[in-house]
Order: structure tokens, then C-alpha cells, then sequence
């Protein structure tokens, strides 16, 4: 729609004035193709996805022994559909493995020019997106095309609340009532830092004890999630410094604000409850000064 309304744009053009209107940030434009072309791939990726778990599932239902074998690689496709006895059953079987090994073509035609292009945008910040534990080829394309610029986030907390990796307070006049937002964000991010705090975990022994530290605090359903949260601040640390991933800093920042929502943090970065707790203090030592009739 055309907007022609001279009101509206007065009072716009003075809001924008007094700086009241935050500017959104312009992908930019060389950029944003290959963006298009890289979640067009992870479409194409959940599609095979689904042909898996398709045979994976036909399998249980007719009572059969499991295949015991990755079949998402080629060689070990062989004979899968012959395990069936029912010619229906097979002809659909081998629709399906008909079907992921054209995807594996596409796959493979589409990722090539993604990576070429990455490394004439930004080739730095895709080397150290995968100098993380987690982070493949992969994942750092998906990270690097939906961030692109990790100076437009002020404040890590910022950062975390674009990626979905906190909750949104709602609150009012000091009250909180829950939770809400959910879906605000980038839902590529989200899903990007879930499984690289999955992966993270593969053939790593300190991310282990530190899964388990986390669900011994937290429970087992919150201690992936916030294990993503950090993850996110230190790849927004590290992309901020320009310097490669440290594990023994990942792990001796346990505790810092871990799985800290941005609705207790002030404008500051400073924490809110932190900050009540100390007023609190500091207004009881008054209080108990003035019983003793000293002077504060």
C-alpha cells in the first residue's frame, strides 16, 4: 500500500528526528541471494529428512529387524528395499531412495557456489565460525548469512534476543506476568545454535561435564538450550574480538549471566535482580543505622 497520509509523515519525520525511531538495519544487497539460495537448501535438507525417516519408520511397522546401518550415506542403501516382503512396500521404498539420491545431487549443486561465494564476502568470519566445537561448513554458512554483520547488536543481549535463545518478559510498571514473543527473531539462528550445542557435545568431553553441571541445575530440558545461549555469547564475543574460539574461556565464563533472560537486564547490561537485592541491603544497614541512633 502507498502511504500519502502528510499527518502521519509530520509526525513520523519528527519522531525520526528526535532519534525516537530506531532504524532497522538493510541487509545488504550483494548479499542477500545467496542468503535465498541457503534456505532454499535447508528446505531441500528437511525434505530428505523426511524420505529417512519415512523408511526408518515403514521398517517398525511391518515388525522388521533394524536396518543397522546410516542410510543417509550411499553405500549403505544397498539392499534396503529387498528387505520388505511386500512388492508394494518395496516399490515405495525405492521411490524414496530414488528420491534421496536426486536430493544428494541437488545438495551437492547448491552448496558449492554457497561456500565459493562465502569466501569472497567474508571469508574471516567463516574461519572463525568454525573454529567452535559443533560448527561445520554448514552451520557457519547458515551463521554468517543471518548474521552478517555482528556490529548492528550493541549488546550481546541483543544478539541472544534476535536468535531466539531467550524468553521474552511481558511487564509492566515493575511486574512481570509471564512469558510471551516466542516467534520474534530469526528462527535460522535458533536453529543453528540448537545444533551446534548438540554436535558440540560429540567427542568432547569438557562440553560433557558441562552438560551434566547444567542439568544438575537446571534439568535435563533446560541445559541444551541454555548450552546454546552460551554458545551464541561467546560466538558474539569472539566475532566481536576477532579472535578464535577458547575453550578453556568457554568453559572458566560458566555462570556469568548463563541462560539470563534480557527482560533482567537493564539498558546497561547491568542485572536487575542483582541491583534490587543490593538496594535491599543497602536499605535495611540504614534502617538498622538509625534504630542504633548512628549516623548512616
Amino acid at each position: 500500500k502507498a502511504k500519502n497520509d502528510k499527518i502521519d509523515a509530520h509526525k513520523i519525520a519528527v519522531l525520526l528526528r528526535g532519534g525516537m525511531l530506531p532504524q532497522a538495519s538493510v541487509y545488504p544487497a550483494e548479499m542477500r541471494a545467496t542468503r535465498d539460495l541457503l534456505r532454499r537448501r535447508m528446505h531441500l535438507m528437511r525434505k530428505r529428512a523426511e524420505l529417512l525417516a519415512h523408511i526408518q519408520n515403514t521398517t517398525s511397522q511391518y515388525n522388521l529387524p533394524e536396518i543397522g546401518k546410516k542410510i543417509a550415506y550411499k553405500a549403505n542403501r544397498d539392499g534396503v528395499a529387498e528387505r520388505f516382503p511386500e512388492p508394494a512396500v518395496q516399490k515405495s521404498i525405492e521411490v524414496d531412495l530414488a528420491l534421496i539420491d536426486y536430493d544428494d545431487e541437488l545438495l551437492r549443486d547448491v552448496e558449492l557456489p554457497i561456500l565459493k561465494a562465502a569466501t569472497q564476502h567474508d571469508a574471516t568470519t567463516l574461519y572463525l565460525l568454525q573454529t567452535v566445537p559443533g560448527i561445520g561448513t554448514i552451520l557457519s554458512l547458515v551463521l554468517l548469512y543471518e548474521l552478517y554483520d555482528i556490529t548492528r547488536f550493541p549488546r550481546v543481549q541483543e544478539f541472544a534476543s534476535y536468535g531466539r535463545l531467550v524468553k521474552c518478559a511481558k511487564a509492566s510498571n515493575g511486574k512481570r506476568a509471564g512469558s510471551s514473543g516466542t516467534k520474534i527473531g530469526n528462527a535460522h539462528l535458533k536453529w543453528a545454535f540448537s545444533e551446534a550445542a548438540v554436535l558440540c557435545l560429540r567427542e568432547n568431553p569438557a562440553g560433557q561435564k558441562l552438560l551434566v553441571r547444567l542439568e544438575k541445575t537446571h534439568g535435563k530440558g533446560k541445559a541444551l538450550t541454555i548450552l546454546a545461549h552460551k554458545l551464541s555469547r561467546a560466538v558474539y564475543d569472539m566475532l566481536k574480538r576477532k579472535i578464535a574460539f577458547d575453550m578453556h574461556r568457554f568453559l572458566s565464563d560458566e555462570g556469568r549471566g548463563v541462560g539470563e533472560p534480557d527482560a533482567s537486564l537493564d539498558t546497561q547490561g547491568m542485572n536487575l535482580i542483582e541491583t534490587t537485592r543490593n538496594h535491599a541491603s543497602i536499605t535495611a544497614s540504614l534502617n538498622a543505622s538509625e534504630r542504633l541512633g548512628h549516623d548512616p
